[in-house]
């Protein structure tokens, strides 16, 4: 692997995989393993709606045009995922903490590399992104 710009330069699939861990997110509450029903949260199903519907729709503007207030947002939203369960009052809920603590650590890893990526670029290149 002599490319060494892999990790330097932003691509779309990684804009394609947010908006997968976005739609991820949005059903993690109704994935088959769960050790109670989570009908009785609605909050906690609303928080997940909403966190999941935000990092699917940033990262469909990081598509069409990127700019690093959409990164740094991923990243605030990531920690939120990771946090909710405790902040909400449902880290009992065991497998779905687990799911909301793995997909937040995801979602902010993808924020931190797209942020170091883009780091350095002016405005003009971060417009040119996806052509």
């Amino acid at each position: 692997m002599s490319d060494s710009g892999f990790f330097n330069t932003h691509r779309t699939w990684e804009d394609w995989c947010g908006m997968l861990l976005g739609a991820v997110i949005v059903v993690s509450p109704w994935f088959p393993i769960q050790d109670q029903a989570i009908a009785g949260h609605q909050t906690a199903i609303l928080n997940t709606v909403a966190i999941g519907l935000v990092v699917f729709g940033i990262s469909q503007l990081e598509y069409v045009a990127l700019q690093r207030w959409q990164e740094v947002t991923t990243i605030l939203v990531g920690l939120w995922l990771i946090a909710s369960p405790y902040a909400l009052g449902y880290s009992g809920e065991g497998f779905l903490r687990i799911y909301h603590t793995s997909l937040g650590a995801v979602v902010v890893l993808l924020g931190v590399l797209q942020l170091w990526q883009d780091w350095d670029s002016n405005d003009q290149d971060l417009l040119k992104h996806g052509q």
